[in-house]
């Protein structure tokens, strides 16, 4: 396996995880609202708001890790191509 094909698949696997993260942030959201307007009796929806909110902002860092080591990797790979290419016309 060449050293292209490798940074490829770590690529895709990468790749993959952010956008399974992304999915997963945008569904927690989707429940999410903007306003409540509660009364004592139905507090609970609150606290349930909450906890949404805490699990999307806790998939904040990941993403963040992930969508730059994605970005990162790909700037690596198309420098091996380039550098590959190169040394294969000379």
């Amino acid at each position: 396996m060449t050293a292209l094909l490798g940074l490829l698949v770590v690529w895709g696997v990468l790749t993959t995880v952010l956008i399974v993260l992304m999915i997963y942030r945008g569904t927690l959201t989707m429940q999410e609202d903007d306003q409540l307007f509660l009364d004592a009796a139905e507090s609970h929806m609150e606290k349930e708001q909450a906890e949404i909110m805490q699990r999307a902002d806790r998939l904040w860092p990941f993403i963040r890790v992930f969508g730059a080591s994605s970005g990162v990797l790909i700037v690596v790979i198309a420098g091996v191509w380039f550098y590959q290419a190169f040394t294969a016309v000379q």
